[in-house]
Order: C-alpha cells, then structure tokens, then sequence
C-alpha cells in the first residue's frame, strides 16, 4: 500500500507544483508548445508530436493536469476504477517515454501501476498449468500423502538424533528457534514503526505543499531528511522555454577550433535523436542542466577542459571521439548553441533534425603551462545563457 502511495505523490504532487510555481504556460496551457525540443534528450519521435498542431500541445497540456490532479483520484476507488486508470497512466507513460528521454524514472513509474491491478485481474495472464486452481485434489493429496511421510521420517531421525545427544543439545537446538519467536514481534513493530514514519513523512511534505501552516509536528520529517528516503515530487514545475548546448572545443593554434562529438545529446544538426532510456548518460544529461546557468555554478565544465588538455582517457570515452588522437590540444574552450527542431521543409530539403546558432563562450579557455598548471588564455563571452 505504501507503494501505491508513492506512485499517487508522483502525479498528484508533480500537479500541485505545475500550478504553485506560478508558471504561466501551464495556466494558459501552452506550456507542451516546445516541451519535445527542450528536454534533455529529446527522441525523433518528439520531432514528429513537436510539429503537431497548437490545438494538440493545448489539449495535451490540459490532459497531464486532469491526470495528475484529478484521474489519479480513482487509485483509491473499487477495482473497475483501479483498472481504467492503470490502463490510461500505461498509455500516457509510453508517450512520455516514446517522445523524451528521462532515464529510468518514467519506467518506475510504469512498474508502480501495476499495484492498481488486483490477482483477479492478473490471474487471466498466468498460463494455466502456472494457476494454483489447476492443480488436481489427486495431486494435492499424493503431496499431503508425502508430507505426512516426510514428517513422519524427520520426526523419527531427530528423535534418534536426540536420543544420542541426550537432554542437553535437544535444548541447545531448540533455543535458536524460541529466540526467533521471542523476537518476532519486535521485527513487526520496528517495520511498522519504520513504514509509519515514513508514510507521516511524505503526507506532511505533501499537505506542507498545500497548506504552509499546517500545525503538524515537522521533527519526525526533519530527522528522516538526511536519509533522503521522504522527499517531495515536483516534476516540470516550470517548463524550460529555450534548448541550450554546450560544445568542446580543441585548437592547436587559438584560430582553428574542432568539437569533441558527443554520444547521446544534441550536437550534429543532421544526426536524428536517439531512444536511450532507460539508460542514463549522466554526463551528456548534467551539460543540459549546466547550460541552463553559469559556469561558476557546474565546475564540471572547465574540469572536463582541463582533462581534455591532458587527453585523459576517462573523459574521452564519454564522447564520441577524440580529434586530437595524436597528442591533446594546446587550448580547449566551451561554447554555447541555441537549439531548434528543424521545420517539416527544412529536414525534407537539407535532412536536417535541428537548426542552431552560436552564441558565444561559455567558460574561460583553457591552455596547459609548462609547470603542468592551468591557464586562462580568454575570458567567456557569456555571463551563462543569454536572458530570453
């Protein structure tokens, strides 16, 4: 039951925070309008739903609120109600996983909805020969018949065993087994107590969301946060309105400056959008974030050019390929693209998925110095991304 509550504060809080963010796209249901081109790693299948009428990104963003407000609700009501909204969130969550790339988060998610189906539902699924009703009363008494002779058989073997041993390790051997009764029932109460906690834990977070002042104690909340197992969910609270990307670049002489191709994240215009969920490329998933704000903020991005500088191998089998095969690049800098799906004419014409523009330095250039340290060569032109 716990699990099916878990599944519940997944839609229903990711709902709540759609409308608490203030996010004006969700109020006025545009916020689906360029959802599939500024994700993290978006899918070719996204580039087909992006070009869909603005009807349907409407419609879609009016749905994903009464689903997650609203349908989530029938969780909780008698079985026909259970089934409809295991088969609806199923339907929704293969969109979802079709159209973008979010790791292995939405396949939990589609896991989880399988609490909302009861054994009579399940057992139609279940080969026959697998079904406990199958099994014939000839079988079931042929397996009484041989527990009673296997009982029979232990009772007498340990008998004679105790017989040999005496009084004493007949007792030995029994005292393990009236210690594990004795604690029995301390294991159900510290798994109930562990199991309460937690549910109080997330039902406050998820009333907190709603109603600031509730008056509920917060230290049992307080006391589980290190743990980082009682959290709230809040997922596209505000939509992300551009797609940035941070590239590598290598240069031997400042002027000629060549990219390290990437595996997984938007980078060649004519390269069509991959399906790689559920795997998580967390590096090509973190530059996302990064590009989203300043260096200063994501040290993971002039760490990576200083490892470039020194071709270190870790770093290079995260990308594609290394351009400077021979011996690692004199400078390395990082740049900044905006990103776009290219219109129906644009890929039919040039066979391009995506259109970009260059927008500028987005950390300093680095160059390796002769006691081994780190210079700066150039500042970045960009003070993080541009303002929309």
């Amino acid at each position: 039951m716990l699990l099916l509550w878990e599944w519940f504060r997944i839609y229903f809080e990711s709902g709540v925070v759609k409308l608490l963010s203030g996010d004006p796209t969700w109020r006025n249901l545009t916020a689906m309008y360029d959802y599939y081109q500024n994700g993290p790693l978006p899918t070719w299948i996204g580039w087909y739903m992006q070009h869909l009428p603005h009807w349907f990104h409407k419609a879609s963003a009016g749905a994903t609120l009464a689903m997650e407000l609203l349908l989530v609700w029938m969780a909780f009501l008698p079985r026909r109600w259970r089934i409809a909204c295991f088969f609806i969130v199923t339907a929704w969550q293969i969109v979802v996983i079709a159209t973008a790339n979010y790791t292995f988060l939405n396949y939990l998610v589609l896991v989880l909805a399988v609490l909302l189906l009861d054994d009579g539902f399940l057992r139609r699924f279940v080969p026959e020969r697998w079904r406990p009703e199958r099994i014939t009363e000839d079988t079931e008494k042929k397996r009484e018949h041989s527990g009673a002779i296997a009982a029979a058989s232990a009772t007498t073997e340990a008998q004679i065993e105790a017989d040999k041993a005496g009084p004493e390790a007949t007792e030995d051997e029994a005292a393990p087994v009236r210690r594990a009764r004795r604690l029995a029932p301390v294991r159900i109460a510290t798994t109930a107590i562990a199991l309460s906690w937690v549910f109080y834990a997330t039902t406050f977070l998820m009333i907190h969301m709603l109603w600031r002042e509730e008056p509920l104690p917060a230290a049992p909340v307080a006391l589980l946060e290190p743990f980082r197992i009682a959290n709230q969910y809040g997922l596209f609270a505000v939509m992300t309105p551009h797609r940035y990307e941070i590239e590598f670049q290598g240069s031997n002489d400042g002027q000629t400056w060549v990219a390290y191709p990437f595996r997984y994240k938007p980078q060649d215009v004519h390269k069509r959008p991959g399906i790689y969920a559920p795997y998580q490329p967390r590096f090509d998933w973190n530059l996302w974030f990064a590009s989203l704000g300043s260096w200063l903020q994501y040290p993971l991005v002039p760490r990576t050019q200083e490892l470039l500088l020194e071709n270190d191998g870790d770093v290079l089998n995260l990308v594609a390929g290394n351009p400077f095969p021979g011996a690692p690049p004199k400078y390395v800098r990082s740049v900044l693209w905006q990103y776009w799906f290219s219109t129906p004419d644009e890929k039919r014409q040039q066979g391009i998925w995506w259109t970009r523009q260059y927008l500028g330095t987005y950390s300093p250039t680095l160059t390796r110095l002769p006691d081994g340290r780190y210079g700066v060569t150039a500042e970045p032109s960009l003070n993080g991304p541009p303002e929309p």
